[in-house]
């Protein structure tokens, strides 16, 4: 009897692996990172510093017996979420799609509107490198990393849909983003977006979104624009982010631009600028870049020099800074 027992429990786990295989299949990509930075700078309270990252994305999908594809995306990252009650998990969404269609995600965390899915400046978001310094003459990290709407998401639990080809390289994309609190305090947001890639070498990309933060004062518009046409080796980049906030003082305008020229399959240079204006401020931020990245296999190096002139929206001399960065990530 136990024998017919063991028989019959061997069939059922069979089939249920299976079934499992038929339904969808599981991935696992990942990535790691050493890297090394040092600053420059009057009274500049930051030597080097090392750092290390990682990520592990698992990813699932299976077509339904109605032609959808559904797949599932989880990320493992202990740098980027480091709340208590999220631990080292991260960004995790389900996405519907098919090609007539096209397709609906929904993003448990890690959200994305129409505007903040073209993502970063043209330049690489030369200004984030200077996040968090302070020195003994009152410059405390960098002005423009205080302007909540440059970065602002969806959040949690966010939509985003992005359209089948409407012709030869034309996209539509649209998000929506929930109220997360009272009506008086943060209103639920909306945007809209189109993405152009039908002529060879050029990319074109603009939306327009609501900024949804913790308060309706810090609320707003953002919009953004981003151009690229590569020509042989080279590529020539052009991106504006501009947001609209109801509190006085907090509107900005980023303009970005770069170019990359590429060696060979392994070895690309890339020189960018950034000029960065804030409402009332006394002065524009401004960034320059210059950096190589060579990939062999697996490996990334990669190595860089930025500088950032009155990077608080000020003249004063402690708000210029240098910074140097050396990299190596690796992917498998």
């Amino acid at each position: 009897m136990n024998n017919f027992k063991k028989i019959g429990l061997t069939a059922l786990a069979a089939s249920l692996v299976s079934v499992s295989a038929n339904a969808g299949e599981i991935s696992v990509a990942g990535g790691a990172s050493i890297n090394v930075e040092g600053f420059s700078g009057e009274q500049l309270n930051a030597g080097k510093a090392y750092t290390m990252g990682n990520q592990l994305t698992f990813s699932g999908s299976g077509e339904l017996d109605n032609g959808l594809t559904v797949s599932v995306s989880f990320v493992l990252d202990q740098g980027d979420d480091t709340t208590a009650a999220a631990g080292p998990f991260d960004s995790h969404s389900v996405t519907i799609s098919s090609d007539t269609m096209g397709s609906l995600k929904f993003m448990g965390e890690g959200g994305s509107t129409a505007a903040n899915a073209i993502d970063g400046s043209a330049a690489g978001d030369i200004w984030d490198k200077f996040d968090g310094l302070t020195n003994a003459s009152g410059q405390t990290g960098n002005g423009l990393a205080t302007t909540d709407s440059v970065t602002a998401t969806a959040g949690n639990n966010a939509f985003i849909y992005t359209s089948p080809e409407l012709m030869e390289g034309l996209t539509l994309v649209g998000s929506y983003a929930p109220q997360a609190s009272s009506a008086e305090t943060r209103a639920s947001g909306t945007g809209i977006g189109v993405n152009y890639t039908g002529v060879e070498g050029l990319t074109l990309k603009y939306a327009k979104a609501d900024i949804v933060n913790s308060t309706k004062a810090l609320s707003g518009e953002q919009t953004v624009m981003y151009a690229s046409y590569a020509y042989g080796p080279v590529t020539v980049s052009y991106s504006n982010f501009e947001g609209d906030l109801d509190t006085a003082n907090k509107d900005y305008e980023l303009t970005s631009m770069a170019v990359s020229y590429t060696v060979s399959d392994e070895l690309s240079l890339t020189y960018g600028m950034e000029d960065a204006e804030q409402e009332g401020s006394t002065a524009d931020a401004e960034y320059e870049t210059l950096s190589l990245s060579y990939v062999t296999g697996g490996m990334t190096i990669s190595a860089g020099m930025h500088e950032a002139e009155n990077a608080n929206f000020g003249t004063d001399s402690n708000q210029d800074i240098e910074k140097w960065t050396l990299g190596a990530s690796f992917a498998f």
